[in-house]
């Protein structure tokens, strides 16, 4: 099974989907709403002037959303239809950016040896990974000297955890994969999937930090989150800050947050 193909298929499909879904709000985010969560504007700062490329970008809202704020952005996906739509509503809106179709591992040459202030992946990305050193090569090589990578994503010790109640380990945190999943829908809504295998691969805290150091990169800081962004387990309770485990009961990291810096 070439795990591309079937993901892109099942990607090209999801994309009518999520652009009409109420989950991603495109009539919202075109009234000025940002997607982009408040602690990933914090820990990124200041982006005006900068140039940003959103590695795995899907339909680009959040490149969009990092535009607005200031930065000269790009966007790549390996789904043509996510770019389709990322460059219209790009322009729908008003907004400049660069959208591209590659895949993550083909960045350097397609973007002909550009190099960017920031480095973004956003959440849910790196499970679609098979190999994440050449990730994080990749990621080194995108940027300029003194530029970081940011990458905020799901824990993956919540994916260890039961589904229903989130307090009990029936996964293998350590199982790699790659795992091949059936599901008709995607996690927008009840629309039945044309394509509906994926590929996923479940990388651990520790391997993600090995490569991104092997990589020749500096962590700054890896910071880990008590809430996350949907109702991941039935037991979440959902705040202005997203959801989390009810009041009392023992926290367990949900999402985390790592930002590393090229050499200056």
């Amino acid at each position: 099974m070439d795990y591309l193909d079937v993901n892109r298929a099942n990607w090209n499909g999801r994309v009518p989907i999520h652009v009409a879904s109420d989950f991603y709000d495109v009539e919202g985010f075109r009234a000025g709403r940002s997607p982009l969560r408040a602690f990933e504007r914090d820990e990124v700062g200041d982006v005006t002037g900068r140039r940003l490329l959103h590695l795995q970008c899907h339909f680009g809202l959040d490149t969009l959303s990092w535009a607005r704020l200031g930065a000269e952005v790009t966007g790549l996906d390996f789904s043509a239809a996510a770019i389709e739509q990322a460059r219209a509503i790009a322009a729908e809106c008003g907004i400049p950016a660069e959208f591209v179709t590659a895949d993550v591992y083909d960045a350097v040459e397609v973007l002909g040896g550009a190099t960017y202030d920031i480095v973004y992946t956003g959440l849910g990305a790196l499970v679609w990974l098979g190999d994440l050193t050449g990730w994080a090569r990749t990621v080194a090589a995108l940027l300029k000297p003194g530029g970081f990578l940011y990458l905020a994503e799901f824990h993956p010790f919540a994916d260890t955890l039961d589904d229903e109640t989130g307090t009990t380990v029936t996964h293998d945190y350590f199982d790699v994969g790659p795992h091949v999943w059936e599901y008709p829908h995607t996690y927008t809504g009840s629309e039945i999937l044309e394509h509906q295998t994926s590929v996923q691969f479940q990388h651990g805290l520790g391997e993600v930090v090995s490569a991104v150091a092997a990589a020749g990169l500096r962590v700054e800081f890896l910071r880990e989150h008590d809430r996350t962004y949907f109702r991941r387990f039935a037991t979440l309770v959902g705040g202005p800050e997203g959801f989390r485990l009810p009041e009392g009961a023992p926290r367990i990291p949900l999402l985390y947050s790592l930002r590393a810096s090229a050499p200056a």
